[in-house]
């Protein structure tokens, strides 16, 4: 398998391209204030280079086995990628994600903050944190709930000094995401986060339209897997 095996993925780039900068027209909001992330989970390597051939650095990966399969030697061959881990940490992981990872989305109790915390002032490396919120209260989903955001971002900031950039979500797949991207940025507000990531391949323009600030999209630039 070759990068010349994936021709779609420049073209959907593109396309979601436009899309990201219609979308924050409409909202009145510059195009660059918005980071596409490309969701590379279950995707090969030689598809996240096509995709860099396409101009695209950042990218998002669901689990931290597979990603150190796929992104050491691409980071390597291409020091601007920027890799998110954007799928559940668990704990006895985070030594690995601390060391792989530029951005972990998927910060979610306190157990994980205060071994990042440790891991951390181990390894001299800080990846930049969101704090994943449960805005559905679905008790199958990993998430903060909104009505504990605020006291574990005091912990996690205040406390542990993690460098805790912005809130993330995924909303229930049975409701309007609309609400749930409301609710995001009014917490982000509240607390003085600058970053939202919300939004995936089906509902980013709506994101962007709430202020969304990352988006994460797979299917509509790899295809289906």
């Amino acid at each position: 398998m070759t990068m010349t095996d994936f021709p779609h993925i420049a073209s959907n780039l593109a396309q979601i391209r436009e899309s990201i900068a219609t979308a924050a027209k409409a909202a009145e909001r510059p195009a660059d204030a918005i980071e596409l992330i490309a969701v590379s989970k279950t995707h090969p390597a030689e598809a996240v280079v096509a995709a860099i051939h396409a101009g695209q650095t950042v990218f998002g990966e669901n689990r931290v086995q597979e990603a150190q399969a796929k992104f050491p030697s691409l980071k390597a061959a291409h020091p601007s990628l920027e890799l998110h881990l954007i799928g559940p940490l668990q704990s006895n992981k985070v030594r690995e994600a601390v060391a792989l990872f530029d951005v972990i989305q998927s910060l979610d109790r306190e157990k994980l903050a205060r071994a990042l915390a440790d891991e951390m002032k181990k390894q001299n490396r800080h990846p930049r944190l969101f704090v994943q919120v449960n805005t559905g209260e679905e008790p199958q989903k990993a998430g903060i709930h909104p009505a504990d955001v605020d006291a574990f971002l005091r912990l996690c900031r205040d406390e542990l000094k993690l460098p805790v950039i912005g809130l993330m979500c995924i909303p229930p797949a049975d409701q309007h995401p609309a609400p749930h991207f409301a609710l995001l940025r009014e917490m982000a507000r509240a607390n003085g986060l600058d970053h939202l990531s919300m939004g995936m391949s089906g509902d980013y323009e709506t994101a962007i339209a709430f202020g969304a600030t990352h988006v994460r999209v797979g299917t509509a630039i790899f295809g289906q897997r």
